[in-house]
Formats: C-alpha cells, structure tokens, sequence
C-alpha cells in the first residue's frame, strides 16, 4: 500500500508565489521519476515538470524560468516551488510518482489526490 499525500496549494496574486509538496509513504522499495501535473477546466492534463531519481529534469515552456522542481530521496517528497504566478497557472496540480513496491517489486505509477492552485489577475 502506498499513499502520497499533497499540500502547499491556494490562492494567491499574479506575481505571488507557491510551493507544493508531495510525500509518498508506504511499502516503497526505490523512487524512480517524481512529478507535476496540473488540470485546467475543460483542458487536458498536462506535465508540469519531473525530475529523474539521479536530479535530471525537465520543464514545460510555459513554466521554465518561473518553476523549479526538486526532491528529497530520503523523505521521499518532491516539491514544486512556483514564482512569478500567472492567472493561466490556475489549475489542479497533481503529483505523479513512478515507484517501485516493496516486497512485489512491482513498478508503478502513483499519483496523489490534487491541489487547487488559483492566481488572481
């Protein structure tokens, strides 16, 4: 059983910032890639930023510059620190976590239960 549990979402001013947290607990083996999605009303989601178990990552353009994503293996969390918000970030953001299970060995995706993120104009 693995849970991921996430935080750090709300409303905040264009320009304002946010960081968001993700913890993965349970019966974990290894962490492979640690992700951020985000949802819109009425689009797709969409990939945020990820970050490989060795630090290697990578950005939507829309963010690069403002977002930065990083991890700590040894708490198994991974955080998006969001700057210079835009109204167009208003989304759900969602944590994906690529693992592998303890005991089963078996790899799977994770992802955690959404946080709102709004930007007022």
């Amino acid at each position: 059983q693995v849970q991921l549990v996430e935080s750090g979402g709300g409303l905040v001013q264009a320009g304002g910032s946010l960081r968001l947290s993700c913890a993965a607990s349970g019966s974990i083996f290894s962490i492979n890639g640690m992700g951020w999605y985000r949802q819109a009303p009425g689009k797709q989601r969409e990939l945020v930023a990820d970050i490989t178990s060795g630090g290697s990552t990578y950005y939507a353009d829309s963010v690069k510059g403002r977002f930065t994503i990083s991890r700590v293996n040894a708490k198994n969390t991974v955080y998006l620190q969001m700057n210079s918000l835009k109204p167009e970030d208003t989304a759900v953001y969602y944590c994906r976590v690529d693992l592998i299970i303890g005991g089963t060995w078996k790899r799977d995706d994770y992802w955690g239960q959404g946080t709102q993120v709004t930007v007022s104009s």
